[in-house]
């Protein structure tokens, strides 16, 4: 894969890099921004890093549901009498700071895991939140992708299984419901989006929905062809979400501002329409993939979505890859 070049860092996090330590470490010396995301192990191997010494940000949503920043993806926390429902499980050497940050949600132990897709800034933490007492529950993709080796093309990198502990537990086709700590908790698989394996997670009676991946807030996102990812999945993801909401509904992103609503969730519906028609006219007109990005396909949209890992240019690539 051809590298992006590098807009300058934000605090906001992309899928496999926890910001503050990533600006941290190219200030020490041991690993410039430039040098992590010149190849795709080096962004994998960052992004541990980088969750090892980020602090987790705490943001309450609505009634017992919190949101936890800092490990990977954005982590939905629901506390309550049946022990604490944890919405991702972002990445494992975050352990420390995520167990501070649950403790400091009130005493009940975590008993119930979703795994929103199975990307591993969003499940790596698994075997460890199984073995402190959550049983894990997911898409039945994301038990299939979890339990062999994984290669994404994009990042030239292949994901091991993870170990037994680590495996959800319980899976499904389609839907599924929850009952703890007196809400209904929905899990929908959408169909491919970001992968083969998303689903949403609606807190019906709080109306706050978690769209994990198929939701980038302020940033391009990545689009994971490799297991069965597409463009036109992730247009149709954002539109199932958005006939859900209303202007009162939390949508809560994968990455990003983390506590997103239906206005924001338009415009970034909006955006990937406009680019994959963009893009899809430029392929049809028989122009290369290279010669569609030197054709600028993003550029009314690059100055609010595209300041971050995923520029301009790597997005168009993808969008290429799926029109």
């Amino acid at each position: 894969m051809r590298p992006p070049e590098l807009p300058p860092l934000s605090r906001r996090g992309f899928c496999l890099c926890c910001l503050s330590a990533a600006a941290s470490a190219a200030a020490t010396g041991w690993l410039s921004p430039r040098q992590a995301y010149a190849e795709a192990r080096g962004l994998v191997s960052l992004a541990k890093d980088s969750a090892a010494a980020s602090p987790i940000t705490t943001t309450k949503l609505r009634g017992n549901i919190s949101v936890l920043e800092g490990s990977g993806g954005n982590i939905a926390v629901l506390t309550g009498p049946d022990g604490k429902l944890l919405i991702d499980s972002g990445i494992r050497v975050s352990r420390p700071q995520l167990t501070k940050a649950l403790a400091d949600l009130g005493a009940d132990p975590v008993t119930h895991l979703v795994n929103t897709h199975w990307h591993f800034d969003h499940a790596d933490g698994n075997e460890w939140l199984h073995s402190a007492g959550a049983k894990i529950i997911a898409h039945e993709n994301t038990r299939k992708h979890l339990l062999r080796v994984e290669r994404i093309e994009d990042y030239d990198y292949n994901f091991l299984p993870l170990g037994a502990g680590g495996i959800p537990s319980e899976v499904f086709a389609d839907s599924h419901v929850l009952k703890l700590n007196g809400t209904s908790i929905g899990l929908k698989h959408y169909g491919p989006a970001h992968s083969d394996s998303d689903i949403s997670v609606t807190f019906a009676d709080a109306n706050v929905v978690h769209a994990a991946d198929t939701f980038w807030n302020g940033f391009y996102p990545f689009i994971d062809y490799s297991t069965g990812g597409s463009i036109d999945g992730m247009i149709a993801a954002s539109e199932a979400n958005l006939a859900a909401a209303d202007k009162d509904t939390i949508i809560i992103s994968g990455h990003g501002k983390p506590a997103g609503n239906k206005a924001e969730l338009q415009a970034f519906r909006d955006m990937l329409v406009a680019i994959r028609d963009n893009v899809a006219r430029l392929k049809a007109q028989g122009r290369t993939r290279d010669e569609a990005v030197a054709a600028k396909p993003t550029a009314a949209f690059d100055a609010i979505w595209g300041q971050f890992v995923i520029d301009p240019g790597f997005f168009t690539r993808l969008v290429y890859e799926g029109v």
